[in-house]
C-alpha cells in the first residue's frame, strides 16, 4: 500500500514512527497486564473484592481522566509549538502544564474524600455490606496517590509531545514492577484483603512521580520544565492549553460517568454480574490496546504537523496510523478470543459469572475489528488541530442517548442483563464512529489551532 511507504521531505519518517509507537504499545501492554494480574489477585479474596475494586476505580479513571485530559491539551500545545519551531514557548507550555494539573488532582482527591458517603451508599446504589466495607479501604488508600499519578501523568504527555516515548515507558515498567511485587507479597504472602492491592498502587505512583519529576526538570532535553521551578500562571498559555484540555476531559469525564451511571443497574443484577463486568473490562482492554497506544501517536503526530500547517501530513499520517491500528486490532482481537477459555480459568468465578464474561468478550471483540478505531482513533487528528468542542458535544449526546439511554432499554427493559449494557455501548461506539468519520472527510477540523 502506498500511504505505508515514506514519503520524502515529511515530518516523521518510519523509523521515527517505529521509535514513537513500540514503546507506546509496550507501555499499554505491560499497564494492562498488571491491570490484569490485579484482578486475579484480588479474586483470590474473593467475588466481593473483586466487585469492590472495579466499582471504585470506575470512579477514579472518572477523575483522573480529568486531569488526564488537561495532560492531553498541554501535549497537544507543546506539539504545535515544536511543529512552529518554537522550543520556547513549547518548554513554557510544559511549565504551565505540570503546575496546573498537579493542582487540579489536589482538588481531586480532596473531593474523593469529602464526597465517599455520596459515592458508597448513592451513587453505586445498592451493594452488600462486603462489598461497601472493601471499598472504603480501597477508596481511603489509593485516593492518596492520585497527585502522584498526576504528576507521572504530566511528565509523559511532555515526554510524548516531543516524540519521545521511551522514557515514559521505562518508567512506567519500573512502576508496573513494583505494583505487581507488592500485590504478590502482600496478598499472597501476607494474604491481606483488598488493601494488599491498595498500598502498592500508592507507593508505586509515589515512585512514578518521583522519576517523572527528575526528567521533565532536566535541561538536557528538547521539551522541558525550566528549571529552578517557576510557580506562575501564565494566563495566556494557559487559557490555550485549557482550551483544549476542558473540552477534552469533558468528553472523557462524561464517557466514564456513563460507565458509572450503568454500573447504578449492573448492581442491580446481582454480584455475578458485577464480578462478570470487571473481569470483562479487564480482559476487553486487551483487544483495544493497539488502538489506545498508536492513538497517542496520532495525536503526537498530528500536533507537529499541525502546528507547521502540513495539513497534507496530517491526512497522511491519519490514514496510515488508522490501517496500523486496524491490523492489529484484528490480531488483538482474535488472539484473545482463542485464549479465553484459558484466560477464564485462572479467574475465581462462579460458572454464571464466568459464562456472561465470555459471551461479553467475544462480542466485544467483534466490535473492536469493525468500529473501535474510527470511534476512538480517528477523532485524536481532530484534537491535534483544537477541532476539539466538536468531539465533546457529539461524545456526549452520543453517550447520553446510545450509552445511557440503551443500557437501561437493552439491560433492564428487554432483560438483557449486564450483556445488553456492553450491546450498548457498542451502538455508542457506531454513532461516534460515523459522525467522527464525517467530520474528518469535511476538513472543517483543519486550520483552528
Amino acid at each position: 500500500m502506498k500511504f505505508l511507504k515514506e514519503r520524502e521531505g515529511y515530518f516523521f519518517s518510519n523509523q521515527d514512527l517505529k521509535r514513537l509507537i513500540l514503546p507506546l504499545l509496550i507501555e499499554q501492554f505491560l499497564a494492562i497486564a498488571v491491570g490484569m494480574a490485579d484482578s486475579i489477585m484480588v479474586s483470590s479474596v474473593g467475588e466481593a473484592a473483586v466487585s469492590s475494586v472495579s466499582l471504585i476505580d470506575t470512579i477514579f479513571i472518572l477523575l483522573i481522566n480529568m486531569f488526564t485530559a488537561i495532560a492531553t491539551g498541554g501535549a497537544v500545545v507543546c506539539g504545535q509549538y515544536i511543529g512552529k519551531k518554537r522550543l520556547n514557548k513549547a518548554c513554557e507550555a510544559a511549565d504551565q502544564l505540570m503546575m496546573i494539573t498537579v493542582l487540579i488532582s489536589v482538588v481531586i482527591m480532596g473531593l474523593l474524600y469529602l464526597l465517599k458517603p455520596f459515592i458508597l451508599h448513592v451513587v453505586f446504589g445498592h451493594i452488600t455490606a462486603e462489598v461497601e466495607y472493601n471499598c472504603n479501604i480501597y477508596l481511603m488508600i489509593v485516593a492518596a496517590s492520585i497527585p502522584f499519578l498526576a504528576v507521572y501523568n504530566g511528565g509523559a504527555a511532555i515526554f510524548r509531545a516531543q516524540g519521545d516515548s521511551r522514557t515514559p515507558m521505562i518508567i512506567s515498567i519500573l512502576m508496573n514492577i513494583i505494583n505487581i511485587a507488592g500485590n504478590a507479597i502482600l496478598l499472597y504472602g501476607l494474604h491481606r484483603g483488598v488493601e494488599g492491592a491498595a498500598i502498592p498502587t500508592l507507593v508505586s505512583r509515589i515512585f512514578a512521580a518521583g522519576a517523572a519529576f527528575l526528567l521533565v526538570y532536566n535541561p538536557k532535553y528538547q521539551l522541558h520544565c525550566s528549571r529552578p521551578i517557576r510557580l506562575h500562571f501564565d494566563g495566556k498559555m494557559l487559557k490555550k492549553i485549557l482550551g483544549i484540555g476542558i473540552p477534552n476531559g469533558l468528553e472523557s469525564s462524561m464517557f466514564q460517568l456513563g460507565k458509572i451511571l450503568v454500573l447504578s443497574l449492573i448492581t442491580q443484577f446481582g454480584t455475578a454480574a458485577i464480578a462478570a463486568n470487571a473481569v470483562s473490562n479487564s480482559i476487553a482492554v486487551f483487544q483495544t490496546l493497539p488502538g489506545i497506544a498508536i492513538g497517542n501517536a496520532i495525536l503526537t503526530v498530528s500536533a507537529q504537523c499541525a502546528g507547521a500547517g502540513a495539513y497534507d501530513q496530517v491526512k497522511y499520517y491519519t490514514k496510515k496510523l488508522l490501517t496500523i491500528i486496524y491490523g492489529l486490532m484484528v490480531i488483538s482481537s482474535t488472539v484473545v478470543i482463542l485464549v479465553l477459555p484459558l484466560i477464564m480459568r485462572v479467574y475465581s468465578l462462579s460458572p454464571e459469572a464466568t459464562s456472561m464474561a465470555e459471551q461479553i468478550i467475544v462480542y466485544h471483540g467483534i466490535c473492536c475489528m469493525l468500529i473501535w478505531p474510527l470511534a476512538f482513533s480517528l477523532p485524536n487528528t481532530l484534537r491535534a488541530s483544537s477541532d476539539v468542542t466538536f468531539c465533546m458535544v457529539l461524545s456526549i449526546l452520543s453517550m447520553w442517548i446510545c450509552r445511557i439511554g440503551f443500557s437501561y432499554i437493552l439491560g433492564s427493559v428487554l432483560k438483557m442483563g449486564v450483556f445488553g449494557v456492553w450491546v450498548a455501548m457498542t451502538l455508542d461506539w457506531a454513532v461516534r464512529a460515523v459522525f467522527f468519520a464525517i467530520r474528518y472527510k469535511s476538513g472543517k477540523w483543519q486550520h483552528q489551532t
